[in-house]
């Protein structure tokens, strides 16, 4: 007979975990355990990194979910392994080999050239093997059920993009590929793509997350690291809720003005416009929300309630 389940006595917790997310486990079992082990009421990833991938994924919790979307909007910087010469079914290592060919003879100028080739904007394919919905299902569904369905090109933007010969303990010939990319670019599809510029296809042997925006892997928290710790350990990690706002012009507003903002009220003052505003309360000093200004007037985005300021205030005691 089975024990009974530990009911876990979920609490407010408010915050961003930047984890290092390990080889193997999906984006969203990965925050539902950290949900779990930090006992949270409410969280939310900032975009699914595949399982075959590694590297940082910033979790939100509590207040932080309602500025997530900035992060899925952020540029991602990757580094991967492009095998040559094989072509899967995936355009992964986790896909059926579909094709071999003789990879040619490599030079530094030649790689540049790729690279040059590959930088900018571009179109790319979504893969199939993706979780891009179509008609409300994720194409890898279709893929698995032997199904191939139109997808449309998208733009997206390669900003940084360098190619190197990888040393690997195989002898099959590989590149370290290092990216820095708008948001909706697919890894994949780019190795698969220089593959076949290089005239021998390819597919990824590896992908790890360096960076999201302004966060970075010297910044992440393994998951075994933070099984490890005790709660309040666990906790110390969270960065605070303002830290996924950045590039936003913080404002400090008075008590009187700032209850005002908070019940979705416009406030006009000297200020000149700006679409990326953090909002700050002077007396508690405490983030209030986003918002943006146009011809003086300051227009509320997306708040924080009372309860969850002063959740967070209580936190900081």
């Amino acid at each position: 007979m089975n024990a009974p389940r530990t009911r876990v006595q979920r609490r407010p917790v408010h915050g961003v975990l930047l984890l290092d997310k390990p080889l193997g486990l999906s984006s969203n079992n990965a925050l539902q355990k950290c949900k779990w082990l930090l006992r949270a009421e409410k969280a939310g990833h900032t975009g699914t990194l595949d399982p075959l991938a590694t590297g940082v994924l910033p979790l939100c919790f509590g207040a932080a979910t309602k500025f997530s979307q900035l992060q899925l909007d952020a540029d991602k910087t990757y580094e991967a392994v492009v095998r040559l010469g094989v072509k899967t079914s995936t355009a992964d290592a986790e896909g059926e080999i579909i094709q071999r060919r003789e990879v040619p003879a490599l030079t530094s100028e030649r790689l540049a050239e790729i690279a040059r080739q590959f930088t900018g904007l571009l179109r790319q394919v979504p893969p199939m093997h993706s979780a891009l919905k179509k008609d409300g299902k994720a194409l890898y569904e279709y893929a698995r059920a032997g199904e191939q369905v139109d997808r449309q090109a998208r733009d997206v933007v390669v900003r940084e993009l360098t190619l190197a010969i990888a040393e690997t303990a195989a002898s099959a010939p590989a590149l370290l590929l290092r990216a820095r990319v708008s948001k909706g670019t697919y890894i994949r599809t780019l190795g698969e793509d220089i593959g076949e510029a290089l005239g021998c296809g390819a597919h990824l042997a590896s992908l790890r997350r360096t960076a999201t925006g302004h966060f970075e892997i010297s910044q992440c928290v393994t998951l075994e690291a933070f099984e490890a710790m005790n709660e309040d350990e666990r906790l110390a990690c969270l960065n605070p809720v303002d830290s996924l706002l950045p590039g936003h012009t913080r404002l400090t507003l008075d008590a009187e003005d700032a209850g005002r903002f908070l019940s979705g009220l416009r406030r006009r003052g000297p200020w000149q416009d700006n679409e990326c505003i953090a909002v700050f309360g002077e007396q508690p000093k405490a983030l209030l929300g986003t918002a943006h200004i146009k011809s003086g007037e300051l227009i509320p985005g997306r708040l924080l309630s009372p309860p969850e300021i002063s959740q967070i205030l209580e936190s900081k005691q």
